[in-house]
C-alpha cells in the first residue's frame, strides 16, 4: 500500500507569485540573505580541492543564482527535481529547502543526481530566523484576537536537518550554522525585505482575510520595546544552516569495523588498563596529591 503524500506546508501557487514579484523588484540582484548565502558557499567551495565541471543549482529564485557558478544548470525546487541520475559532480540546493513538503525526498533526488564522490551543498534559513518577529506577532495577535494565525514559516533545527543527510544516504555528512543580525527602520521595512527575498506568507494554512491594521501597529510597538537596535531601529536575527554531504564512493574513508583495532587505548596513553571489577582500583599516579 502506498504511503500518503506529505502534508503541504506551502501554498505553491502563492509561493510562485511571491517569488515572481521578488524577481521583478530585484531585477536580477541577489537579495540580502541570498547574497550572504552565496558568500558562505563560495568560501566552502574554495576549501574543497576539487574542480567541478557539471554543477547544478536548485533554487526558487534563479535570477539571484544564475551567475554564481558559470555554466551551472538551474533547476526549480519542484517536488520532482529536473535532475538526471549521475549527471552532476556538484549539486547546490540554494535557499529553497525550507519550503519543501518532503525535504528528505529533495535530498535523495539530489544524491541520485550526483556521480560517485560528487558534492552536495544546501543552504536554507534555520529555526532561529526571525525569532523576534515570531514573538511579537504571537503576542500581538493573542492580545487582539485571542488566538494565532500562521504568519511565519516554521523552519528546521540544525540537529534535525543534519540527520536528514544521513537518512538520504549521503557520506561524510556535516551541518553547520551562521547567525546574522540586521537592523531595520520599522516592521514595514523588515516585511519589505522579506518580500524582496520571495519570503512572504505563502503558508497553506494562512488566514485568507486581511489582517487588521491594529495587529501590525501593536506588533511594531512590541518590537520596539523588546528588540530595539541603535538609532531607533529594530533588530532581526537570521540563521543560515549549511548542509554538506558526498555521494558514496569506494575511494572515500570508511569507519573501522568495531573490534578491528590493533592497539589498545591504554598503550597510547601510557597507563595500565584496570578492569571495572578490580577492587584495588588503578595504581596512584605520581602526580596525585592524595597518594600516600
Amino acid at each position: 500500500m502506498s504511503s500518503p503524500p506529505p502534508p503541504q506546508i506551502a501554498d505553491r501557487a502563492a509561493l510562485a507569485r511571491s517569488r515572481a514579484r521578488a524577481a521583478r523588484r530585484g531585477a536580477g540582484a541577489a537579495p540580502f540573505l541570498h547574497a550572504e548565502a552565496r558568500d558562505e558557499l563560495e568560501l566552502r567551495l574554495s576549501e574543497v580541492n576539487r574542480r567541478f565541471t557539471r554543477p547544478a543549482i536548485v533554487t526558487g529564485l534563479p535570477d539571484a543564482w544564475d551567475r554564481f557558478l558559470p555554466g551551472a544548470a538551474l533547476v526549480a525546487d519542484d517536488e520532482v527535481l529536473a535532475l538526471e541520475p549521475g549527471a552532476h559532480d556538484l549539486v547546490i540546493h540554494a535557499m529553497a529547502l525550507h519550503w519543501a513538503a518532503d525535504p528528505v525526498g529533495q535530498l535523495v533526488q539530489a544524491r541520485r543526481a550526483l556521480a560517485p564522490d560528487g558534492l552536495f551543498l544546501a543552504v536554507l534559513p534555520g529555526g532561529r530566523s526571525l525569532s523576534e518577529l515570531r514573538a511579537v506577532l504571537a503576542e500581538a495577535e493573542t492580545a487582539l484576537r485571542g488566538g494565532l494565525s500562521p504568519r511565519v514559516l516554521p523552519m528546521g533545527e540544525i540537529r534535525d536537518l543534519g540527520a536528514l543527510l544521513q537518512r538520504a544516504g549521503f557520506a561524510l555528512p556535516v551541518a553547520d550554522t551562521v547567525t546574522l543580525r540586521a537592523a531595520y527602520r520599522s516592521l514595514r521595512h523588515l516585511a519589505a525585505e522579506l518580500r524582496d527575498m520571495g519570503e512572504g506568507n505563502a503558508l497553506a494554512g494562512r488566514a485568507r482575510s486581511p489582517a487588521p491594521r491594529a495587529l501590525f501597529d501593536t506588533a511594531e510597538a512590541l518590537y520596539r520595546r523588546h528588540f530595539p537596535a541603535a538609532d531607533g531601529r529594530i533588530l532581526a536575527s537570521f540563521e543560515l544552516i549549511f548542509l554538506t554531504g558526498w555521494s558514496p564512493a569506494d575511494s572515500q574513508p570508511k569507519p573501522l569495523r568495531p573490534g578491528s583495532a590493533t592497539h589498545r587505548l591504554a598503550e597510547a596513553l601510557g597507563t595500565r588498563e584496570t578492569p571495572l571489577d578490580d577492587p584495588a582500583g588503578p595504581p596512584p599516579r605520581r602526580d596525585d596529591p592524595h597518594r600516600d
